[in-house]
């Protein structure tokens, strides 16, 4: 802590020096801005590299969305989430006492990005954000950072850099630098595209008779609070229409942890009639149908929109990607004045059906989380600001596997999904007006597909020393798919790689070596030298040897883009590619289903002979496995020595009987000290 005081007085004595003489107060070789989950990771996997790092976050908090309510993952498929995030939910399985966690509290994976940061050793500035970037050329030379706390009287701060990773949600960084960018949803026609646009679908939406004006029936009665307008574009139309943001809020239960839903500043009721009618419509009997409630350890919860009316609050950021702090600033409180009082609204307005208020008062802010905040989160979900438009745009086509790039420094596999972006009036089946949502989208069902490394990089003409691992090149719909925080945390040790090497080889960030790059995080996934995991998947066809009929197909949770299911009696062999002898616990993962077997025989050959175990493939019982609130999981067989060169497999044996039997994938996961 004293260090750190120290080395905050010597950058802000320097910094009115610097700001004074335009020179740099602090020079390092890579300035990461944004303490966001994937800035952390950037910000450590440099300095792990052995480059001088600083962290700017204009905070006070590390994690952004992962530490800021989102506990619920949004993962897609695991498989897609490697290296260095995926020993972030490593380490929260560890704080819980198991192998993984992918449902956490956010004090949990606060301290986990904590952690990471003094196991580097990395410099953190908060409450610094970014006023003016001096550029020679191609290359970003300076920064310089204003305070952005509560009094003007700190001095501005001038930091030099080699290379800098903007991996704020809102590209500050990006855009003060001259790289091109978009806000908003292009046309279909951009890209060839069939979902960016104007999209008028289904989802968390308002069945059809909600009558939107005071007077039910009257245009002359004017509209309801939190309609946006009347009539709606064409479905593929663009426009400058954002996603809707929320808070992610984390509620409890329990009397003697939760702080109480208390009435907000600006309060004003009439501005929930909306949901009232929509409640009269539907008539739901619980709050699960009016918000995602997910379960989170600790018996606490994790909030999120659910519905035509809920915590997004729609059509009220559009301004929000490139308004300026102060704007910001009155937004993010609009927001939050919003949500509260809808929490409010449900717990005290006697318009509000019984059951719901009597429920909504059994809940509150968590007492342990958000400390300086009084329970309310710290970050606001900004699920989408300014995109880059970089070297390569990822676009629709690449999320259902249309055109697949080969310079892949990452993976995504979520859903095409966008949340609201307006809600309007438009004439019923009828002619009646009605009130509808529009913007929604979710589509998938494809598997994990690769991010282009080009579109973490700026275009070459514009910028040659950033990288921008979050608000990267993709079209609205496809950084819907690829906006999660696991992808943000590869993304941001790809692009603290390429620094390195970009500083190493006297290059631009897009003249990297990316073939050397792949094999970079390829050979050292954790980014510090230690061993890395095997992973046999049912995909690596020179991994696998099969005898009897098996059928490769897809089902619910499966580890990568397929999965091998029995057709009678036989067997799978998975053959692990041992580089490193050593001591490995061998895990098993499969989707799980009500029709699978009840014992089935696995075999694993080690170093010492062979292991003979049989498995409960529809009802696991060894500790750490099953279900994470219905995520299938790792199970833990044992932990083995294996030699390099050695024989070594897994062999799981489908006989004819009570079910039948996945083999998904296999990993080897070396025991660290």
């Amino acid at each position: 802590m004293n260090r750190f005081l120290l080395f905050v007085l010597m950058l802000c004595l320097l910094g009115w020096t610097g700001a004074r003489q335009q020179q740099p107060a602090i020079e390092v070789d890579v300035l990461v801005y944004g303490a966001t989950s994937g800035g952390v990771i950037a910000a450590y996997t440099a300095k792990t590299y052995g480059k001088s790092v600083l962290l700017v976050e204009p905070g006070r908090h590390l994690g952004g969305m992962s530490s800021g309510g989102l506990g619920q993952t949004d993962i897609g498929n695991k498989y897609a989430v490697t290296g260095v995030a995926l020993d972030f939910y490593r380490r929260l399985g560890s704080y819980y006492g198991r192998f993984e966690a992918w449902q956490f509290e956010p004090h949990a994976a606060e301290q986990v990005f904590e952690a990471y940061l003094d196991e580097a050793e990395v410099e953190i500035l908060y409450s610094r954000r970014i006023k003016d970037v001096e550029k020679s050329g191609t290359d970003i030379q300076t920064v310089t950072l204003e305070y952005a706390g509560s009094t003007g009287r700190t001095p501005d701060l001038v930091v030099a850099a080699k290379v800098f990773i903007d991996a704020s949600y809102e590209g500050d960084l990006m855009a003060r630098a001259g790289a091109s960018y978009f806000v908003g949803r292009e046309a279909n026609s951009v890209y060839n595209e069939t979902l960016n646009g104007v999209q008028l679908m289904t989802g968390h939406q308002f069945p059809d008779g909600v009558d939107p004006y005071v007077t039910p029936g009257d245009p002359s009665s004017g509209l309801l609070p939190e309609i946006t307008g009347v009539g709606v574009e064409p479905n593929g139309t663009g426009g400058r229409g954002v996603q809707a943001y929320n808070f992610r809020m984390s509620l409890c239960r329990d009397d003697a942890g939760r702080l109480p839903i208390t009435e907000p500043d600006n309060y004003d009721p009439d501005r929930y009639e909306l949901l009232l009618r929509l409640i009269e419509k539907n008539d739901p009997q619980s709050l699960n149908e009016l918000f995602i409630i997910s379960e989170m350890p600790r018996g606490k919860t994790d909030w999120n929109n659910r519905g035509g009316f809920s915590t997004d609050f729609i059509g009220k950021n559009w301004d929000y990607p490139d308004a300026d702090y102060d704007e910001r600033a009155a937004i993010w409180k609009a927001h939050e004045d919003y949500q509260k009082g809808l929490l409010f609204f449900y717990a005290t307005d006697e318009r509000v059906p019984e059951h719901l208020r009597r429920e909504m008062q059994t809940w509150g802010y968590c007492r342990d989380e958000f400390l300086d905040t009084d329970g309310w989160p710290h970050q606001l979900y900004v699920r989408e600001a300014r995109r880059l438009i970089g070297e390569y745009v990822m676009t629709e086509h690449n999320c259902v596997g249309a055109e697949v790039v080969e310079d892949g420094v990452g993976m995504a596999a979520y859903t095409m999904d966008s949340h609201n972006v307006q809600r309007v009036v438009i004439q019923g089946p009828d002619g009646t007006a009605m009130v509808k949502n529009e913007g929604n989208v979710e589509v998938g069902g494809f598997p994990p597909y690769p991010i282009s490394y080009r579109s973490i990089t700026p275009k070459r003409e514009e910028v040659t020393n950033l990288l921008v691992p979050v608000a990267l090149s993709a079209s609205h719909i496809a950084y819907g798919s690829i906006r999660m925080e696991p992808v943000f945390m590869v993304l941001g040790q790809s692009a603290a790689v390429a620094a390195v090497m970009a500083i190493d080889a006297n290059t631009s960030v897009q003249q990297v070596d990316v073939k050397a790059l792949q094999k970079e995080l390829r050979d050292n996934p954790l980014a510090d030298g230690s061993t890395p995991e095997v992973l046999v998947d049912d995909r690596f066809e020179d991994r696998i040897q099969t005898m009897g009929t098996w059928t490769s197909t897809t089902a619910g949770g499966q580890y990568g883009p397929s999965v091998l299911r029995s057709s009678g009696s036989g067997s799978v062999r998975f053959v692990p590619a041992i580089e490193t002898s050593g001591e490995y616990q061998v895990y098993l993962y499969w989707p799980r289903d009500e029709g699978l077997a009840t014992q089935v025989p696995v075999t694993i050959r080690h170093a010492a002979g062979v292991e003979r175990l049989t498995i409960n493939m529809r009802e696991p019982e060894r500790e750490g496995a099953g279900l994470q609130h219905g995520i299938a999981s790792w199970v833990p067989l044992g932990a083995y020595t294996f030699t390099r060169g050695g024989e070594a497999y897994l062999e799981l044996q489908s006989q004819a009987g009570d079910g039948f039997v996945f083999a998904d994938a296999v990993l080897f996961e070396p025991v660290r000290d």
